[in-house]
């Protein structure tokens, strides 16, 4: 990850160990998908993961995904290629709060290499904010929403968003970004899912605080599969059924011990062992606790 090469509007293209090219941007100072590349982590960790080919060829009427963190739209064009074998409608909805990164990748998309087959969609999003178009055997409607996500998730607007069957959640890192991974956001973001409706969000943080944000937020909380230097990312659901590997007690113990865990409560970074409340809600939660499960 050491060869930089052209930059332009706050990003520049980096070489990562593998020869693979990934983005690196200067307002947070950290690469995307750093260790693997774009194309190999977005496929392994969120499209496979989220097995969505074989979701959208089982689904009704349409299958929703919400792309959090668009970037340099590695994981929607993930998403794309895994569900091309055909199904119902792909209503794809992506955040962010600037397109400078997909407009960089666009006009690298040679070296970059993972945008191909889909770059006229793409500067039509770039330029117009959704595109619907056939993809293989199906109808995509992609949106995309330019927007501050925390305070989009708090506000009246929130309501009037398709409620996801998964969500690819990739923003910058909580040191970096921490605004994106605060309780509060997780909070708004569970209560946007339909209870009768099953969602999963992947992420790659395996932060401790992280985990316990989602578990106090509502969600059912896991581990997900081992990408790059990470053995393991994350996995949240509305119900228990889409967690292969739930957190166990052994896990809420040394989270207990943990010197950073507390989640984070605003747009300021900190690192803090569990609070007692924070403990004593988790130890309810109905994923470590028998007798709560019982009574549902």
């Amino acid at each position: 990850m050491n060869e930089a090469t052209r930059s332009q509007a706050g990003h520049r293209l980096v070489r990562l160990a593998n020869g693979v090219f990934s983005i690196h941007s200067a307002t947070y100072d950290e690469t995307m998908h750093p260790a693997i590349g774009p194309a190999a982590e977005a496929e392994l960790l969120y499209a496979g993961q989220l097995r969505l080919g074989e979701r959208l060829a089982d689904h009704g009427d349409e299958l929703v995904v919400w792309d959090v963190g668009l970037g340099a739209a590695a994981n929607a064009v993930a998403v794309l290629r895994a569900t091309r074998g055909g199904g119902p409608l792909l209503r794809l909805v992506s955040f962010d709060d600037t397109l400078e990164p997909l407009r960089f990748a666009l006009a690298h998309r040679t070296e970059l290499g993972f945008l191909g087959g889909y770059d006229a969609i793409l500067e039509r999003l770039a330029s117009d904010g959704q595109a619907r178009f056939r993809d293989g055997a199906h109808a995509v409607d992609w949106r995309i929403h330019r927007t501050d996500f925390p305070t989009l998730l708090a506000g009246p607007l929130a309501e009037t968003l398709p409620r996801p069957d998964a969500i690819l959640f990739d923003p910058f890192s909580p040191a970096r970004n921490p605004q994106m991974w605060t309780l509060d956001l997780f909070t708004h973001l569970f209560r946007r899912l339909a209870p009768e409706q099953p969602c999963v969000l992947v992420t790659y943080s395996r932060s401790t605080m992280t985990r316990v944000a989602l578990l106090l937020a509502g969600f059912f909380v896991g581990a997900g599969v081992a990408s790059g230097r990470k053995e393991e990312t994350t996995l949240a659901a509305n119900t228990p059924a889409l967690i292969a590997r739930p957190l166990d007690r052994r896990w809420l113990e040394r989270a207990r011990r943990s010197g950073s865990a507390e989640p984070l409560a605003g747009a300021a970074y900190r690192q803090a062992p569990l609070s007692e409340p924070t403990w004593a809600q988790l130890e309810q939660h109905p994923q470590f606790c028998k007798w709560c499960r019982r009574q549902d």
